[in-house]
């Protein structure tokens, strides 16, 4: 439940950073600064829902089993998205999908998606319930 939370509380903001940075890099760099703020927001919307998505699928294992599964499927990400990067960086032209933009929107799209993250996180936190406390068990 808190990760659907904390989903919808990253995606939206960080869907509409996108959309911004989209129009922007479009307008200083045209069709090839579109080409690279659309992939940065694709790359940057996967990488952080599939973190989520770990998070949910883990939820009732073991802790040590949790950690294990984080780590991988930070790894995998890792190496993933530096393949994806070579990949972009060897079949593409700088005339197609302009490098900067990748980055600029990437890094912006990535900041919108922390902070509401960690906003919706603080948020989930102070509305849970505090513990009752039994006053018959006194040592």
């Amino acid at each position: 439940m808190s990760e659907q939370k904390l989903w919808r509380g990253g995606i939206l903001p960080a869907t509409i950073v996108a959309l911004l940075s989209l129009i922007v890099v479009t307008f200083f760099n045209g069709k090839a600064g579109f080409f690279g703020g659309s992939l940065a927001s694709i790359t940057v919307l996967i990488f952080f829902s599939v973190h989520l998505l770990v998070a949910r699928v883990s939820r009732d294992l073991d802790p040590t089993l949790t950690m294990v599964l984080a780590m991988l499927s930070y790894f995998a990400k890792v190496i993933l998205m530096g393949v994806f990067l070579v990949l972009i960086g060897r079949f593409t032209d700088r005339s197609t999908v302009d490098r900067t933009s990748f980055a600029i929107s990437a890094l912006v799209i990535t900041m919108a998606w922390l902070v509401a993250e960690m906003r919706s996180f603080t948020k989930i936190r102070f509305q849970m319930p505090l513990p009752k406390i039994n006053s018959d068990n006194k040592e």
